[in-house]
């Protein structure tokens, strides 16, 4: 089972830039989608319909033309289930869950902190999510958590660690949750895969930061320890260009 996470910045954009192209030599099973910024009417499911996605869910915010996430799928789902049931994180569309035989899947946009305020709720957002997972995975233990945390989670994960130590999205308070996380029974699926790799899947749109690789590394797999031994392959993606954020790959054996 191979799954692709990509937050595009905007699907119908991405789309435009030759998403589904790209799709159709990616071979994935299962896409989870980021900050989707669309409505499902606006959106031409058709395109993933033809590729082989036959089975499609959006949850967009309620806010027009911001976040959202998505999951197409080439394999029926058991269960789809949309947010999570704190109105606060459902509002802005940033938790779906979609149950297979074998795991379970959630496509997350972790808020970012651009912000005083959006930080405060970055960081209640991070508090009530753990605990979201720290019941929903007594009921579900084979999860699988992909998509955009905003959060880079070692030095190795960022360009430059020193300067950037007190830009939210690499501050110790955000950092020390994902290792508590982590630490709950997760596995970051490609640092466990690649311990010593640096590479990014963020990028500025300023100053040229792509093509010198000033990058961060805030996309992520984390697999719950049930499954870890079917971690086949974790790889980013880099060669896609249809976003400021490439897609992370995990493939799963089962």
């Amino acid at each position: 089972m191979t799954i692709l996470s990509y937050n595009v910045n905007g699907i119908r954009a991405a789309m435009r830039k030759g998403l589904t192209n790209w799709l159709k030599d990616a071979h994935a099973d299962i896409v989870c989608f980021q900050e989707i910024k669309a409505l499902e009417e606006q959106i031409e499911t058709e395109a993933f319909h033809q590729l082989g996605y036959k089975y499609t869910y959006w949850y967009p915010a309620k806010k027009k033309g911001y976040s959202g996430v998505g999951i197409i799928s080439k394999v029926k789902p058991n269960h789809v289930e949309f947010g999570c049931g704190t109105d606060y994180m459902d509002d802005e569309g940033r938790i779906l869950r979609a149950d297979f035989d074998d795991f379970s899947l959630i496509s997350l946009y972790l808020p970012s902190g651009t912000n005083d305020a959006r930080l405060q709720l970055k960081f209640d957002f991070m508090d009530d999510f753990y605990n979201y997972i720290s019941t929903l995975k007594k009921q579900i233990p084979n999860l699988v958590i992909c998509g955009d945390y905003n959060i880079c989670h070692e030095p190795i994960d960022i360009h430059d660690p020193v300067r950037l130590k007190t830009v939210s999205g690499f501050l110790p308070e955000e950092r020390e949750w994902l290792s508590k996380f982590l630490d709950h029974g997760f596995t970051d699926s490609f640092r466990w895969k690649n311990p010593e790799v640096e590479q990014y899947s963020w990028w500025s749109y300023r100053a040229n930061a792509r093509a010198n690789n000033k990058g961060w590394r805030l996309d992520y797999h984390l697999v719950a320890e049930p499954i870890k031994q079917n971690i086949e392959r974790a790889v980013i993606l880099p060669e896609a260009k249809h976003s400021d954020h490439c897609p992370v790959l995990l493939k799963l054996n089962f």
